[in-house]
């Protein structure tokens, strides 16, 4: 069981998942506030897409450099 965890690259993954939920954070931030300045009627599931990539996105970035940095590198 020892080295499992040998060939990944913790760094890569840490900032590889944060910049993803930082995007997931934007696309929905910015989807969400363009709905709302233009004023356009969507449906309702695309509402919930965009408030669930935020949701996404914000854990992903805060729980990214936790798990890759922090814990998995520990169990080395």
């Amino acid at each position: 069981m020892a080295g499992r965890h040998r060939d990944l690259n913790y760094a890569r993954l840490t900032r590889g998942g944060f910049f993803l939920g930082l995007g997931l954070f934007a696309l929905g931030a910015i989807g969400e506030l363009t709905i709302g300045v233009t004023g356009i009627a969507v449906p309702a599931w695309e509402h919930a897409l965009l408030v669930d990539a935020e949701w996404i996105g914000v854990l992903l970035a805060l729980l990214s450099p936790f798990v890759f940095g922090i814990v998995l590198p520990l169990t080395e």
